[in-house]
């Protein structure tokens, strides 16, 4: 039988384009994919989604995007929904919007996007100029409502979540919410969280970077807001951090048989974590990194084994 290693291997072979079968995909995992409810409605979501920043930013600003548009195709056709990017992210939002349309996705994309404009010289957001950027955020997508608007990193709440909250109101948007990948940001975070009717929150949460677990994730839980979990490789730290290793043999019980799957299933077994967002720019590292939502999680006490192994590594 074709391991899923392998398939890895000669699926990567095959072409940036490519789509791989959700058939086979389930076929080489254990049971369905997993989902998490969002808290305010109860509607699930896959656990692992895709981001648009990093790899998948830089190649959106380049003239052959050929790439992206199988790694959304792969997001899909393995069961995913998500996918998470800003106006800030370069040309992300508008190639993503574009290729979603041209794919006729726009039903099947959970899109969550985000909104933060420069402050105006007395330090605050612009409305006009907010509303503009979220405007175009509608034309790229070609979805109305759109799924998820954040604020960016915390960019000036009281203007930006009011627009929100509006637009939530007339029925754009089905969520929202606001984000921030700051630790010394999380005491304004938890005051938001605590202040304004949101529906999620986005933050970075990685087995070697555990700290918005100490107090943010469980005023999540304590509160029903949804999470979106970023940066869960640490960008490309985790990754040096393993270079030359092998995955351990006790992390196949729970069926992380590579590294992205061992870092993405960390995340996931979470019970705050609602959906993790790693970017990618490659298919073949999409269906990696979305077969970490196949199969068993880790227990609590592996949990800390994960993390105490990770700990043991040399740092980046």
């Amino acid at each position: 039988m074709l391991s899923r290693r392998d398939y890895l291997k000669y699926s990567a072979l095959a072409g940036a384009a490519c789509a791989f079968p959700a058939s086979l995909l389930r076929a080489l995992e254990a049971g369905d994919i997993i989902k998490r409810a969002i808290p305010v409605t109860g509607e699930e979501l896959p656990v692992v989604g895709l981001g648009s920043s990093a790899t998948f930013r830089t190649v959106a600003q380049s003239d052959d995007v050929t790439a992206l548009r199988g790694v959304l195709q792969t997001l899909v056709e393995n069961g995913g929904t998500v996918f998470d990017t800003a106006p800030g992210y370069g040309a992300s939002e508008e190639v993503a919007g574009q290729i979603v349309q041209d794919l006729g996705l726009q039903e099947k994309v959970f899109w969550a996007t985000k909104v933060n404009v420069a402050p105006r010289g007395g330090g605050s957001a612009d409305p006009a100029a907010a509303r503009a950027q979220i405007d175009r955020s509608f034309e790229y997508i070609g979805k109305d409502p759109i799924d998820l608007i954040q604020v960016h990193n915390l960019g000036d709440v009281p203007t930006q979540m009011g627009i929100l909250k509006d637009l939530k109101e007339e029925g754009r948007v089905r969520y929202i919410g606001v984000t921030s990948t700051s630790s010394s940001r999380y005491p304004d975070l938890e005051q938001v969280m605590r202040d304004e009717s949101v529906d999620f929150i986005g933050v970075d949460y990685a087995v070697d970077n555990r700290e918005s677990a100490e107090s943010v994730l469980p005023l999540a839980q304590e509160l029903g807001i949804g999470v979106l979990a970023y940066v869960p490789f640490g960008r490309t730290r985790l990754w040096a951090r393993v270079r030359g290793l092998e995955v351990p043999d006790w992390a196949q019980e729970f069926g992380a048989d590579t590294w992205g799957k061992f870092f993405i299933k960390y995340v996931i077994s979470h019970p705050a974590i609602t959906c993790v967002t790693p970017a990618t720019s490659k298919p073949e590292n999409m269906l990696d990194n979305i077969g970490a939502a196949f199969g068993d999680l880790p227990d609590e006490a592996t949990r800390r084994r994960m993390a105490e192994f990770v700990d043991a590594l040399p740092s980046a």
